[in-house]
């Protein structure tokens, strides 16, 4: 039995990821960061097969720790400070997880291997965040990197460090440069998730507006079930390698509220929005879209959900929870 070891299990990529890997008969380990995590619940709940470890993506010897009673033969970073607006007012703590939190998994996995440093395939969790200001339309693995938040900064660090740790040691470590992908699952102060659970408010009567920022920026999003699976097709390779996981189409805010309140018989949503500039970042990334070429035809990956099946997915999701009161 293959055992695995993700870091990030509470995310919402660490929950798909888990219940992927025990269908596939993994023996599946995820690290929780707190002895209290209030996710730790949820966790138990989706995913109880999992056997969890407290420990801390800054702390090498709770890594150490978790890794020998693991042993695993995967490992799956995705553990991060992940929302991007919080990075410019939290950079320290963001550089401190998201950047040189890789370093001490990698570090800690390389320890770990002994005299064979590429017993164990790692994963690193990268992100579209870093190209930016773009270069190049659309992003692919060799898209110059120019990252525009502390976020992206910090992914750029572990990205490069992922890759000198396979160069210099003969690690097995590749990086998903993953572009936006949501679900249900997807913490409420993410874009998408903020907008199902408003619609879905809305909707029932529960609130009377959303307030939001910049309604032209455009994301390339995808299914996070999905892009999963390209994580783990990833450590199947023979050898490590970059790749760049995305729809390959760009639709903006306003494209995504179009959906979610047409989806609940609102066909104008102006009356409902309102935008603040305090929800508008300090230097927006311009257009971003992949190029996932490399991934259909190494991996033999695609995405199987579009954008207004997901938009609709969330939306009930969402719907469902209030009507139950969740």
């Amino acid at each position: 039995m293959t055992r695995a070891l993700i870091t990030g299990i509470t995310g919402q990529d660490g929950l798909y990821l888990a219940e992927l890997l025990l269908k596939k008969g993994y023996e599946v380990h995820g690290l929780i960061r707190g002895q209290n995590n209030p996710r730790r619940e949820l966790v138990e709940k989706l995913v109880p097969e999992v056997h969890l470890h407290n420990g801390d993506l800054t702390d090498l010897s709770s890594l150490m720790r978790a890794l020998r009673e693991s042993d695993p033969q995967e490992v799956y970073n995705l553990g991060a400070v992940s929302f991007v607006a919080f990075s410019w007012e939290n950079a320290f703590v963001t550089s401190d997880v998201t950047a040189l939190g890789v370093l001490n998994i990698l570090e800690a996995v390389r320890l770990h291997a002994g005299d064979d440093p590429g017993s164990i395939r790692f994963y690193q969790a990268s992100s579209s965040e870093m190209f930016g200001k773009v270069h190049e339309v659309p992003q692919k693995e060799s898209t110059l990197l120019w990252p525009r938040s502390p976020y992206g900064v910090s992914k750029v660090y572990g990205h490069y460090m992922t890759i000198n740790y396979r160069e210099s040691y003969g690690m097995h470590a590749s990086s998903g440069i993953l572009f936006n992908h949501e679900s249900p699952r997807r913490g409420e102060e993410f874009v998408t998730r903020k907008v199902s659970k408003a619609v879905a408010a809305i909707k029932l009567g529960r609130q009377k507006e959303i307030v939001m920022g910049n309604l032209d920026a455009r994301r390339d999003w995808g299914f996070a079930g999905d892009y999963v699976e390209a994580m783990w097709r990833m450590l199947q390779q023979d050898q490590a390698d970059d790749y760049v996981i995305s729809t390959g189409e760009t639709h903006s805010i306003e494209e995504l509220l179009d959906v979610a309140f047409t989806h609940v018989g609102i066909d104008d949503w102006r009356p409902y929005v309102r935008q603040d500039p305090r929800f508008m970042r300090p230097a927006e990334v311009d257009l971003l879209i992949g190029d996932s070429t490399k991934a259909r035809e190494v991996l033999d990956w695609k995405p199987t959900v579009a954008f207004p099946d997901l938009v609709k997915m969330m939306v009930d999701s969402d719907l469902a929870a209030l009507q139950s009161g969740w």
